[in-house]
């Protein structure tokens, strides 16, 4: 069809001409609303990102003589981590005569790696890089899996708070209409004075 004839078409109708395929011998057009053809694209490619998975590796620094406690509270950190569904990166810093002794940073990821197990595994094994040891830990569960089981805990969590809030607000109506809260007794002179004493 001509352009001409084409574009008549279109004004008729009060639709746009678009052009879908410019490589095709002739070139192919249609007859459509262009404005709601690319809302309808800027929709489905929103959903497409929303629906996308962005993993993001989070990082936690140790160093090879770790104390107890803060090794606990740094344990703490990449199981937060890897239930909340992301890959943890764990650098073990050696300075000064640390780096001769490897094997510490080494024990040090194999035991984090043990205390995990049930969260994530290792996905890449303990490798030196200069100054630093670096392992990488993945988690079990996939990022919307993890978001989907913390929003459950946390309703969960909601519903025991208002049912202990409508218990305690029973309880006070309850005791309330059983009758007239005791009266204050009314403060005379204290008996422990001495009557001699004029107050």
């Amino acid at each position: 069809m001509p352009t001409a004839d084409a574009l008549r078409l279109a004004q008729e109708a009060d639709l746009d001409l678009v052009e879908v395929a410019p490589m095709a011998r002739p070139p192919v057009c249609k007859l459509m609303d262009y404005g709601k053809f690319k809302y309808e694209n800027a929709q489905k490619a929103r959903e497409a990102r929303r629906n996308q998975t962005n993993v993001i590796i989070k990082e936690m620094k140790l160093r090879p003589k770790i104390d107890a406690h803060d090794y606990e509270t740094k344990k703490g950190h990449v199981v937060r981590f890897l239930k909340a569904g992301d890959k943890v990166k764990i650098t073990i810093m050696f300075r000064g005569r640390e780096q001769h002794r490897p094997e510490l940073g080494f024990r040090l990821l194999q035991r984090l790696a043990e205390d995990v197990t049930d969260l994530g595994f290792v996905e890449s094994a303990p490798k030196q890089d200069g100054r630093n040891m670096i392992m990488v830990l993945g988690p079990h569960k996939k990022k919307a899996d993890a978001k989907v089981d913390a929003q459950a805990a946390k309703d969960a969590r909601s519903a025991e708070r208002a049912a202990a809030e409508a218990e305690e607000r029973a309880e006070r109506d309850a005791a309330h209409a059983a009758g007239p809260v005791a009266q204050k007794k009314e403060r005379g002179r204290s008996e422990n004075l001495d009557p001699e004493i004029d107050a």
